[in-house]
């Protein structure tokens, strides 16, 4: 029963790399051990991957590029669009939007934002969450969340704001190292050319006007210099493009950024909560 269910939940993409991966073996002349050993997998590897049984990893697809592509990148190109079809349902029309994105600006108040997200962190945020999650497809939600850090280096550069609230901060996920390794890599992305971060104080509502309240915010400005709004809650997400309503989250966004602390006092906060000494 477990094979079959595994089978279904199977994507397309991820069944098109199987199929031209066994054709490709075949007219190799190859066994499945024998390709296994060239790259690195068993047999039984192999076979699982043929019949759907597990869906080719990232890493399979990196060596099944290697062993079988001949230089043809088909395997590359089929790499980005199996991270994609693993992704949560709700997220997948919004990431290649935000791959793309020539600038974000972003509002964090419950957790790390996605993009900024440790190892650790993550696969501790989402193994805690429910329904919980095996531990396969656990490790296939880290591996496509920090798949999208390459946004990080890319050309042409994308510039990022973030506006963390500072409960984030203070909110440990996993444990304190976990939290010390994220506070350490949330100070490194700081220093970044392109990357603005900002934290926005629990004090900001002091005199009743606080910006944050209505939760997370994602505003992009797509490639075509268009700009859309990102919102997401409990498993559903919005993706909104309708001018005027993009218009009043840009303002509100300015308003939760006027409201953070500079960036300079910001990394310093984050710096000290991590237990930096200057």
């Amino acid at each position: 029963m477990a094979r079959a269910e595994n089978k279904e939940s199977v994507g397309p993409a991820a069944r098109m790399a199987a199929a031209v991966a066994k054709k490709m073996r075949l007219k190799k002349g190859l066994t499945q051990d024998q390709l296994g050993t060239q790259m690195g997998f068993t047999g039984a590897a192999i076979s699982a991957m043929e019949r759907l049984i597990h869906p080719v990893s990232d890493d399979m697809l990196v060596q099944l590029e290697r062993v079988l592509g001949g230089g043809t990148g088909i395997f590359e190109e089929m790499r980005e669009l199996v991270r994609l079809e693993k992704l949560p349902e709700q997220f997948r029309g919004y990431a290649p939007i935000e791959q793309k994105a020539v600038a974000l600006w972003l509002y964090a108040n419950h957790v790390v934002h996605g993009l900024f997200q440790t190892e650790g962190y993550a696969r501790a945020l989402i193994a805690g969450g429910y329904p919980e999650p095996t531990p396969e497809r656990v490790e296939e939600l880290v591996v496509a969340r920090m798949a999208r850090k390459a946004l990080f280096d890319r050309k042409p550069v994308c510039e990022i704001e973030l506006v963390l609230d500072e409960s984030v901060l203070r909110r440990v996920i996993g444990d304190e190292e976990v939290m010390r390794e994220q506070l350490l890599y949330l100070a490194e992305c700081a220093r970044r050319s392109n990357v603005n971060l900002q934290v926005l104080p629990l004090d900001a509502g002091l005199g009743g006007k606080y910006a944050g309240d209505r939760g997370n915010l994602e505003i992009v400005e797509t490639a075509a210099h268009d700009h859309v709004s990102y919102l997401e809650m409990q498993r559903e997400s919005l993706l909104i493009t309708d001018r005027t309503k993009v218009s009043t989250h840009r303002q509100q966004y300015a308003k939760i950024r006027a409201q953070a602390l500079d960036p300079r006092r910001s990394l310093g906060f984050i710096e000290e909560l991590a237990g930096v000494r200057r």
